[in-house]
């Protein structure tokens, strides 16, 4: 009997390219859906207290996904899974079971105990808001908190595929989630507008049991699903090894969102939201970059961890690294050079202003100075996973956070929205720079050798193309009014092309190994305009 067409799309195994490819894609994918879903949310609520309420209500519900390693839980998983279904299948299932039940137990109770407090936590999370404002923030909290039943259950699922090497679900799962918080906040605001956002909300716990929990439930059934409940298995212990660093150590990267929101709360009305849109376009360089080159390596290099081949781990992390650092960093750059055009081209309508967008570009920029750092400890935080190391990462990352903490508040309070954004980018920046230290100490230098020089040598061309970018604006300000939607598109595709001019010329004429990762792309284009077709 044959498979179907869509069973094949469960069960059908994917090599590492395309595996790589399959998780990039939905990244950039996912990138894109979260611009459509705040673009719909500034179009509508902009940056006003609505809105800010709205993203507030993610800081407590997000926190019990990172407290319990939602996050990472897969990455605990997929080794022991490997090793135990390897050694014998129905024991695989018993673990698998206790791995779910206790996933679904911990998670279930505590969001209970949160659902319950959401009205006394509420004023906590953002003193600043007037009490009306808490009351409907602990209303959102309430519809949003029960969610989290759904994510850390679903990642035990998703593990599974992994293990299976079935990538077709867990990318798109970010999408299903993405499409139904859109979906069901257009369908509340059509029939109950005076319902505010509070349909945005309904669209996150539907996300999140449609594509976080049961479409991984249905991959894994149709390629066979043995689910017994159960609490005890010997192996469980060994989760709660690697599982814990990551618990109680709680990194920069995972608390920055919510800290943001946190601080952001305390720097006025539209300030949290205002975070909040910049924060989402600078995560896209980083998504699709740094994160997709993260999760392509990672495979690889626990592959050479595991066979013990240091020289050729150090090989490939050092070339993940570079190049996705030579990537990340002009194209980051250029869109710091562009940053108010970006914000005013995809967010500028309906209620937010051109003051929201000027507001916001300003974000942008002081947070897209740090995608460098968000790029390093991308590839350096899968190393030490690959190395099976989890208590490395977390030290640095707590540490860290506790040194970005009074950096959060004091840019809160004496600087507004931009003290914050200043406060994110310096905290990623230690998180970077603990991370490479750690890994010399512990494996050598030779995974990182070069690396700085790189960054400094495309830092020292990326200056004079961001200059350009940012002439190439100002020379077409005087041929549209100040808050053209056709004037950001302009600015945004001259500035582009002066900097790829710029950059890649001094590039290719003083450090040709800089442009490596670009060179075949536009050696592709040249070649169908003619410029390089060989004669004869």
């Amino acid at each position: 009997m044959g498979t179907s067409r869509a069973g094949r799309l469960f069960t059908g195994r994917q090599g590492m390219a395309l595996a790589a490819l399959a998780l990039g894609l939905s990244v950039f994918l996912s990138r894109i859906l979260g611009l459509v879903r705040d673009k719909v949310i500034a179009l509508h609520f902009g940056a006003a207290l609505e809105s800010d309420i709205y993203f507030m209500a993610f800081a407590l519900p997000d926190f019990l996904n990172y407290l319990l390693a939602g996050g990472y839980f897969s990455i605990t998983l997929v080794p022991l899974l490997a090793r135990i279904f390897a050694e014998d299948e129905a024991e695989g299932w018993r673990f698998f079971s206790a791995a779910v039940c206790w996933a679904a137990l911990l998670i279930c109770l505590l969001t209970l105990l949160a659902w319950l407090a959401a009205p006394r936590i509420a004023p906590w999370l953002a003193p600043d808001f007037p009490p009306a404002a808490h009351e409907r923030l602990a209303l959102f909290l309430r519809i949003i908190l029960p969610a989290q039943i759904c994510f850390l259950p679903g990642a035990c699922f998703t593990a599974m595929l992994y293990h299976r090497r079935q990538f077709t679900v867990p990318a798109l799962t970010p999408l299903v989630y993405n499409l139904c918080i859109i979906g069901a906040g257009l369908f509340a605001l059509k029939l109950f507008p005076a319902r505010g956002m509070e349909g945005f909300c309904w669209g996150v716990l539907a996300g999140a049991f449609l594509g976080s929990l049961a479409l991984p439930v249905l991959a894994v059934r149709q390629g066979g699903l043995c689910f017994r409940p159960r609490l005890q298995h010997p192996a469980m212990k060994r989760v709660l090894l690697l599982a814990l660093p990551l618990m109680l150590g709680q990194s920069i990267v995972v608390l920055d969102e919510q800290l943001v929101r946190i601080f952001g709360s305390l720097t006025g009305e539209g300030g949290v939201s205002l975070l909040n849109y910049a924060r989402r376009i600078m995560l896209v360089p980083v998504g699709v970059v740094a994160q997709a080159a993260g999760l392509a390596s990672y495979p690889f290099l626990a592959a050479l961890a595991a066979s013990n081949d240091k020289a050729a781990f150090d090989r490939s992390l050092n070339q993940a690294a570079s190049n996705t650092l030579l990537i990340a960093l002009p194209l980051s750059l250029w869109m710091l050079a562009m940053a108010e055009p970006i914000m005013r081209l995809i967010f500028q309508q309906g209620g937010f202003t051109t003051q929201d967008a000027s507001a916001s570009g300003l974000l942008l920029a002081i947070m897209l100075s740090g995608v460098a750092f968000w790029t390093v400890q991308q590839i350096l935080g899968r190393a030490f996973y690959a190395c099976q190391n989890t208590l490395t990462p977390a030290f640095a990352g707590t540490a860290a956070s506790l040194l970005a903490l009074p950096l959060y508040f004091a840019g809160a309070r004496y600087f507004g929205a931009p003290g914050v954004a200043a406060a994110g980018t310096l905290g990623v920046a230690l998180y970077a720079i603990f991370l490479g230290r750690a890994w010399k100490r512990a494996h050598g230098g030779a995974g990182l050798a070069g690396l700085a020089a790189k960054a400094v040598k495309a830092l020292c061309f990326c200056l004079p193309a961001c200059a350009a970018s940012f002439g190439a604006g100002l020379l077409l300000r005087p041929f549209f009014a100040a808050n053209s939607l056709w004037g950001a598109a302009a600015t945004i595709m001259t500035g582009g092309l002066a900097f790829a001019l710029v950059y890649l010329s001094l590039g290719l004429a003083f450090a040709p190994s800089l442009c490596a990762p670009f060179t075949p792309f536009f050696h592709k284009i040249l070649n169908k305009l003619g410029f390089l077709r060989q004669a004869g």
